[in-house]
């Protein structure tokens, strides 16, 4: 049996209020890179299903940028590390340097792809110079007496550097080793929030968070005009330049990316996101402009996470790439028990559908829930989820949005399952029964709390928290009678599933055991599903009811064989921080597994035993 990588769907980038997001392109605008939980991801703008996940850093990423030659990329986090490290594999670390002890929240190559600057917030220094091989000081970033948003560097020589920081000002650096030269004060009138340098040097841009746009001479630093007053109506995170260095591109809280024409100061075209309301998560807090392409696409980046396509000439984003950027909490599959869809539900309570073929990823439209979704069941066209905002939601299939009203639970939801028409959802307090979206009956447990639940046919399963597993018949008045009890677990049960056929149920606990039964006495089928060291928390069965694969915070997937219970193959860090949810997709030939870095992964599965 072996177990691969076959494709990463991955997070959308890391955003936050009030703060600009850096995207990077590389020199062919192939790919794009940015930061996501603690990965970095390097993804294909044209194929947003091709990835590659760096997962080298052990705290929050933050900024990640290509080397002008594209080969390597170097990424910083909020510990204030800079790694520098290879593109094509996203796997060999050339080099981790400690830059400041905040937050790193920009780095900036040299043309020749040699030194880096990389600033952020810190006590003793808001920035440091370095060469990218061996870490060595190459100059220091001075001038600042407060915490540095952004750093360009200018890409031909005589090489120049500015930083814009939250003291409203600009520092022009001479280099190489780059020193202080000279500042611009008073001409921003908040936070200066990101700059950037022509592609031929000859001009700098500086915006910020008072709507300004500012221009300076790229050799000397001195200011030469100010553009666009009254534009933009909210703070300017982001800009990025045309390769022609005629043009660029900014993006705004106002829900707009305005393109501009540098010689006359005129905006030649304005994106407008949000359709004409107010909307918080459709503010553009990220732009890049890729060069080395033909088409002159542009790549804005909204504050909920979508990557907008835009391309000149055309008002409506030609393509939006969506996903999750919080932690993802819970995964199912589509009701058609094809395997081709998947739901995933995250931290922040997005609800997201994956169609595993293309590997493309939409938001469900409607109210979603307003806090942590736990557990998704499906049937006949219809997803149901339930939330930690204590809801039960349904969702339509084929129209991609939360059908009708939420149905209010009576405490919170632990689980949920679905079968013969009926939806189980187990909470803190019970199991409750829904039948044609009404609540139909309901089951109070006293002597222990459900943790989870599974439903095959008119057998329910429930985990409990004194470690039991309770089996229970439904009958045709929706009441629960309780048939057998195992008790063999020495922990508490987290996560349960039935086969195909209903014969089999298999229990996983907080512990990383996973007990196989034989659903007709609870007889046990197998105990040696036993190799995670951290709390189970999802089991899938195969069609066949012959293998079963599981996840688990010990950060690795598993597929394990019945007939063979000692011959099992494992993904390692599968999901850096914890797997939440797996699943068996394309007809049982590949398993999707779901995790706390906020992406899905698809893994081929070959030679089953």
């Amino acid at each position: 049996m072996s177990i691969t990588i076959e494709k990463i769907l991955a997070a959308t980038p890391v955003t936050t209020r009030g703060q600009p997001t850096h995207l990077s392109a590389d020199a062919k605008g192939e790919r794009i890179a940015y930061a996501s939980g603690k990965s970095i991801f390097v993804r294909s703008i044209d194929d947003p299903s091709i990835s590659k996940q760096y997962t080298g850093h052990t705290a929050q990423t933050t900024v990640a940028k290509f080397s002008p030659s594209g080969f390597y990329i170097a990424s910083g986090d909020v510990s204030g590390s800079v790694r520098v490290w290879d593109s094509i594999e996203a796997e060999n670390t050339k080099g981790e340097y400690h830059i400041v002890s905040g937050r790193i929240n920009d780095i900036a190559w040299d043309g020749d792809s040699q030194r880096i600057i990389a600033v952020g917030d810190g006590r003793e220094r808001f920035g440091h110079a370095i060469t990218a091989d061996s870490g060595n000081s190459v100059g220091e970033i001075s001038g600042h007496s407060k915490v540095i948003n952004s750093v360009a560097v200018r890409p031909l020589r005589p090489l120049r550097s500015a930083t814009v920081g939250d003291d409203m000002a600009m520092c022009f650096l001479h280099g190489a080793p780059f020193k202080f030269n000279s500042k611009s004060t008073g001409l921003h009138k908040g936070f200066v929030l990101s700059t950037a340098f022509s592609p031929d040097g000859e001009t700098l841009v500086t915006v910020g968070a008072d709507k300004r746009i500012q221009l300076y001479d790229g050799k000397t630093g001195e200011p030469t005009k100010s553009i666009g007053d009254g534009e933009h109506t909210g703070s300017i995170f982001s800009v990025s330049w045309a390769k022609d260095s005629k043009r660029f591109v900014t993006a705004s809280a106002d829900q707009t990316v305005k393109l501009w024409d540098v010689e006359s100061g005129k905006v030649t075209q304005t994106w407008k996101f949000g359709d004409g309301r107010v909307s918080i998560p459709d503010q553009q807090v990220g732009v890049v402009w890729p060069h080395g392409r033909s088409d002159g696409l542009i790549i804005s980046l909204s504050l909920g996470g979508d990557l907008n396509y835009l391309m000149e000439g055309t008002p409506q984003p030609i393509k939006v790439v969506q996903g999750h950027n919080k932690s993802i909490t819970a995964l199912g599959t589509g009701s058609d028990g094809k395997g081709q869809t998947l739901w995933t539900g995250s931290f922040d309570g997005r609800v997201t559908k994956w169609d595993v073929a293309s590997g493309t990823g939409s938001v469900v439209d409607g109210q979603s829930h307003t806090n942590q979704v736990t557990e998704f069941a499906s049937s006949t066209g219809r997803a149901y989820s339930v939330g930690w905002d204590d809801t039960l939601r349904i969702v339509d299939e084929s129209a991609n949005t939360f059908a009708g009203e939420s149905l209010k639970l009576s405490a919170q939801p632990k689980g949920i399952a679905s079968a013969d028409g009926r939806v189980y959802v187990a909470t803190i307090a019970g199991v409750e029964i829904y039948v044609k979206d009404q609540l139909a009956g309901k089951l109070d447990i006293s002597d222990s709390q459900p943790t989870a639940i599974a439903a095959h046919g008119s057998s329910v399963a429930v985990g409990l928290s004194n470690n039991a597993v309770r089996l229970y018949k439904a009958d045709s008045g929706n009441k629960l009678t309780q048939s057998h009890e195992a008790k063999n677990s020495i922990a508490q049960i987290s996560a349960l599933a039935f086969s195909k056929d209903g014969s089999l149920l298999a229990a996983g606990n907080t512990s990383g055991k996973i007990c196989a039964y034989k659903t007709s006495g609870l007889e046990v089928a197998t105990d040696r599903w036993s190799a995670h060291t951290g709390r189970v928390t999802s089991i899938a069965w195969n069609e066949t009811g012959t293998h079963a694969v599981s996840g688990a915070l010990d950060t690795n997937v598993y597929v394990w064989s019945l007939a063979k219970p000692g011959s099992r193959v494992k993904a390692l860090n599968a999901h850096k921080d914890g797997v939440c949810g797996v699943a068996w997709v394309d007809g049982g030939k590949k398993v999707a597994s779901a995790g706390a870095d906020a992406a899905v992964k698809i893994w081929n599965v070959a030679g089953l035993q």
